[in-house]
């Protein structure tokens, strides 16, 4: 017990590095004066150098080396705090600290580029940095260690266990069924009227409409707050201190209002953790995999479907008058519009893994060396046409659309589509226990989703692995046929 107890005060106080490493993280992206950039690189440099010295110390060895041996006598959160540990000290113990002091010091840097590069669309002021990220990631791969492909090592970071052999096959079906989905639309006749979501959206009022959403859905805004951003995203502090952002725009309110319902069930997942996890290394998600799988099973499972948007539609209809002589049926129809797009972030929910798997294939090419940097915008161009029959006509439309890459985030894009896949499993084994979940939306009642959710997936943090999570759940390792029958029923059905 005394050995046990030390090694959780240990493990806490890297929890409350981290703690405010993200704060001041956040408040880099939100808040921070634009002169203050390389001042704050420097104390954010600072701050991830001290927790890769805990993370990666004698003192872990030590730990580690004392509890192997005895890992049976252990109870499964302790089990699970030292697995965690280990896990951590294997992936970065490697890394030479100056190197990894010289990557945070050059993460928020390379994301400022990218912002001005987006802002200016040009590719030329982010590519110096872009390449650097490229370099730091080739090479952390090799610290990281990987048996296949280097891409692996990277995969493995945001979604533990997943190797490019297994979601080369994943998304190989997933691609096939969505674009068997997407010929059947395309030969429809279904004509969608799309101006009824058209108009000019006071932002003030979408300010008011995003909290009400959040309420709406019970994210706890005693525990969390919403803020704006250039790319909508959550933060995590501990399971209190929850922050979610959102973009507005003047003439389009359905980026904001999926945005919010996004990143709230982001918020509602680090929320939900069990208090007892607080500070122990465990209490975050388990994967961006399963992460992204509780934001869009909000933002589209319950965001997009015909019951949820009638209680929508009604606060819509309380905010703006454009929308008062709009019914549910059009409305439905044209937030569920297919159409091919150049913007991921704006897709609609059927086309939506196109994006990330146009993504992932440049990844991998990427960092095994078979692409460079300069090579990107054509590449990306390419692939869009190949796969959505769609080209950019800029940079900002084009590669330079997403923030991950500046912070070197290679090996998270695929966690979005598995996400989706995730959420189609999920809402299958919710439907078993109680059918009536999703038609209980059309009054506003979300508590049996709330409740199924935090008790089969959110409470437990990172105790279990996400295949071991998500058998726990389902009953079953990862598939895509949910998913895809949840598609192709709701589409066959509007289109």
């Amino acid at each position: 017990m005394k050995k046990i107890n030390e090694l959780k005060e240990y493990v806490r106080n890297i929890d409350r590095l981290e703690y405010t490493y993200n704060l001041v993280s956040y408040d880099n992206m939100i808040f921070m004066p634009k002169k203050a950039l390389e001042q704050r690189s420097e104390v954010l440099g600072y701050l991830s150098t001290e927790i890769f010295k805990l993370r990666t110390s004698d003192k872990i060895k030590e730990f580690i080396d004392y509890f192997d041996p005895i890992m049976d006598t252990l109870n499964d959160l302790d089990k699970a705090i030292i697995k965690n540990i280990k896990k951590n000290y294997d992936q970065i113990k490697n890394i030479p600290e100056d190197k990894y002091r010289e990557f945070m010091m050059a993460a928020p840097i390379s994301e400022a580029a990218w912002e001005e590069a987006k802002e200016k669309n040009d590719f030329s002021i982010y590519e110096p940095h872009l390449e650097k990220m490229v370099k730091f990631s080739r090479e952390f791969a090799e610290y990281y260690g990987y048996e296949d492909n280097k891409y692996d090592a990277l995969l493995n970071i945001y979604e533990p266990g997943m190797t490019v052999k297994k979601l080369d096959k994943i998304f190989g079906e997933l691609r096939d069924g969505i674009l068997e989905i997407l010929e059947y639309i395309e030969k429809s006749n279904k004509f969608i009227k799309r101006d009824v979501l058209k108009g000019k959206f006071s932002i003030e009022k979408q300010r008011e409409l995003s909290k009400e959403l959040l309420k709406l859905i019970k994210f706890d805004m005693e525990a969390g707050r919403l803020d704006e951003s250039m790319h909508p995203f959550t933060t995590n502090f501990w399971n209190k201190d929850v922050r979610v952002t959102t973009h507005y725009y003047e003439e389009d309110l359905m980026s904001n209002i999926f945005s919010v319902i996004h990143e709230g069930g982001h918020g509602l997942y680090e929320q939900h953790i069990a208090d007892e996890l607080v500070g122990t290394g465990l209490g975050t998600g388990v994967s961006m995999g399963i992460h992204e799988s509780q934001s869009r099973f909000y933002e589209n499972i319950v965001g997009r479907s015909n019951e949820f948007l009638s209680v929508i539609l009604s606060l819509i209809k309380n905010k703006f008058p454009e929308f008062k002589d709009v019914n549910l049926d059009e409305f439905y129809e044209a937030v569920n519009y297919v159409e091919p797009s150049l913007i991921r972030t704006e897709a609609d929910e059927l086309t939506y893994s196109l994006h990330i798997i146009i993504r992932y294939e440049i990844e991998k090419l990427l960092i095994n060396g078979e692409i460079e940097v300069k090579d990107l915008p054509k590449i990306w161009n390419e692939k869009y046409v190949e796969y959505l029959g769609v080209e950019p006509k800029n940079d900002s439309e084009g590669v330079l659309q997403d923030v991950h890459w500046s912070d070197g985030s290679f090996g998270y894009f695929p966690s979005y589509a598995l996400g989706n896949l995730y959420g189609g499993q999920l809402l299958s084994a919710l439907l078993k226990e109680n059918e009536n979940a999703i038609i209980d939306l059309k009054n506003g009642n979300i508590s049996f989703i709330d409740e199924w959710l935090k008790e089969k997936i959110h409470k437990y943090g990172c105790i279990y692995e996400p295949e071991e999570l998500i058998i726990n759940a389902t009953g079953e390792k990862l598939l895509t046929k949910y998913y895809l029958e949840y598609l192709k029923k709701k589409y066959m059905k509007i289109y």
